[in-house]
């Protein structure tokens, strides 16, 4: 069974089945939090040790997340499996070591040269089957550590690029150095590596100021419960 805001009325079903038969919910991360903590934060609510998402969103990005819990965790790959869509704000004129704004601005440069059409144009090339390098401030595993945990210790290390896939990056607003962008893509893409790339690309440089994952799937964020809803959910005693 499936949690979200069109169903809250049958919470204490649902958690009765996600002691049992196991369920899953739709999670609208905020700002700050891991995906982690999220998990961590429902597993203390609602007393159920099995919990796993369905894909990782950085600290600084918001949006869907799945969580499955219980006898769902099985069933984790199948919405990781899923094409993943998001709303990226881009700044070009600047680069950090992270690829988005944890890290200050660094290689400053001149955009005025800027132009929508120059960004589409550029953006097509991104399109399809691509190689992908990750950030090197990323949590994926490289000789079985994460890149962030060796990129702290200043420790450098080989990185293969992956094969990922955009299906589409659309425009929606530009506005010099800034543009906002809604991307459909596979599992596995960084969408930061790709503000990155496309800054790279035009020639001054890029990072990615800030992400929402906006669907999984079928699966829409406006469906999507804040940890506020749950909390509420849990102390109005609907357990």
């Amino acid at each position: 069974m499936l949690l979200d805001n069109t169903n809250i009325n049958d919470f204490s079903l649902w958690l009765h089945l996600a002691n049992t038969d196991g369920a899953t919910i739709l999670i609208d991360k905020e700002n700050g939090w891991t995906s982690f903590d999220v998990v961590a934060k429902i597993r203390n609510l609602l007393k159920i040790k099995k919990i796993g998402h369905a894909g990782t969103l950085d600290p600084l990005a918001t949006g869907l997340l799945i969580l499955c819990l219980g006898k769902a965790t099985k069933t984790i790959e199948q919405f990781q499996n899923q094409p993943k869509e998001y709303i990226a704000e881009v700044k070009f004129g600047a680069t950090t070591r992270t690829d988005d704004a944890e890290a200050p601005e660094e290689n400053l440069q001149d955009t005025s040269f800027l132009t929508e059409q120059l960004i589409a144009e550029k953006s097509k090339l991104f399109l399809g089957e691509i190689l992908q390098l990750p950030p090197i401030y990323s949590a994926k595993k490289v000789q079985g550590k994460k890149l962030y945990e060796l990129a702290r210790k200043n420790k450098s290390v080989d990185i293969s690029p992956s094969k990922v896939n955009v299906y589409s990056i659309e425009i929606l607003n530009f506005s010099n150095p800034f543009v906002k962008l809604k991307i459909s893509c596979s599992k596995g893409t960084y969408i930061r590596s790709l503000a990155r790339d496309l800054g790279r690309e035009i020639g001054c440089g890029a990072y990615l100021s800030s992400l929402r994952r906006t669907k999984i799937g079928d699966f829409d964020v406006e469906k999507a419960l804040k940890i506020c809803d749950v909390v509420n959910l849990v102390n109005s005693g609907k357990l």
